[in-house]
């Protein structure tokens, strides 16, 4: 095909970037509402015009070949590009108004984002959506362009194809039940003969939990129930389950009257760093723009004095 001109369409990509996503053509059939035959058909047709091989398959299924990497990335900007693109001329046409989606952590949303976000649409009348989840699923939704920007804590994760900006150090807090009538520990020793109450492994919280004692070269405490809610997490330490360490941000005048009493973390106070994380682009939506210069002012980190705070990452 020396010479040809490429034509891919938007619904190969999306096809093909499906594939991608599941690891099966069956699967990946049924979501982009296909035959399987005519799904196989779209893809030898995208190989054949691209003159690679886009996949290999075996009996656990498809994965991709180092061209199908290659084209992961691109069929991804070029969507999103495209959908920008659209959005962008109904914008200026008067057709629709500016929308964002914003993707974010359950006690980010609530205690951070709330007030912020009132105060942007007083300023920027903008459709907004917000969606909550996990710090991996929302790195998901960004890759395949589901949400525009993510509020997240720092996994320490180094990828290109995203911008960050840190917004602010969020201190984590140790906390048990009022009723434990529970002692402020004199040191990590103490804290690792005492039973825990965590999210699971691969939660920033719980590296962090994990890194803290790692570091003292100290055995963890026994995390003795796994919870991917910091509000659970904190009912449960209520109801005196165990001890939990959790942002404090999260420990609002609610969260003491549920009974649950802050203690001092003997050294330095763990930390997350909370950033934004959004798509690198040639062309910015204004909307975007606007609400990053924004948050980088309005929720620009704060020092507070007497505060020991370290890097998430």
């Amino acid at each position: 095909m020396e010479g040809a001109e490429l034509e891919m369409n938007p619904r190969q990509l999306k096809t093909f970037l499906a594939v991608a996503r599941h690891g099966n053509f069956t699967r990946a059939a049924s979501e982009a509402n296909l035959a399987q035959s005519s799904l196989s058909d779209q893809m030898q047709a995208l190989e054949e015009e691209l003159g690679a091989k886009l996949f290999k398959r075996s009996r656990q299924g498809v994965t991709l070949t180092p061209a199908g990497d290659a084209l992961k990335s691109y069929a991804e900007e070029i969507l999103a590009l495209s959908d920008e693109a659209r959005t962008a001329i109904r914008v200026a046409a008067g057709l629709e108004k500016q929308a964002l989606t914003i993707g974010t952590l359950e006690t980010i949303a609530t205690e951070k984002l709330a007030a912020f976000l009132s105060r942007f649409r007083e300023t920027h009348p903008v459709g907004l959506t917000l969606k909550i989840a996990g710090s991996g699923e929302l790195q998901r939704r960004l890759e395949e362009g589901s949400i525009d920007i993510a509020f997240t804590f720092d996994r320490g994760e180094q990828d290109g194809r995203f911008q960050t900006r840190l917004v602010s150090r969020e201190p984590l807090a140790l906390i048990a039940g009022r009723n434990t009538r529970a002692m402020p520990p004199g040191n990590l020793a103490d804290l690792s003969r005492l039973p825990f109450i965590a999210t699971e492994t691969g939660c920033v919280y719980r590296r962090l939990f994990d890194t803290a004692f790692a570091e003292a070269d100290i055995a963890a405490p026994a995390i003795v129930a796994q919870a991917d809610s910091i509000q659970t997490i904190i009912r449960l330490v209520a109801s005196g389950a165990g001890y939990g360490l959790v942002p404090r941000l999260a420990v609002t005048p609610a969260a003491e009257r549920d009974n649950v009493v802050e203690l001092p973390w003997p050294g330095d106070t763990p930390a997350a760093s909370l950033i934004m994380l959004w798509r690198r682009r040639r062309v910015q939506q204004p909307a975007l723009s606007s609400l990053i210069a924004m948050a980088s002012e309005d929720l620009r980190p704060v020092r507070s004095a007497g505060a020991h705070l370290r890097h998430a990452g």
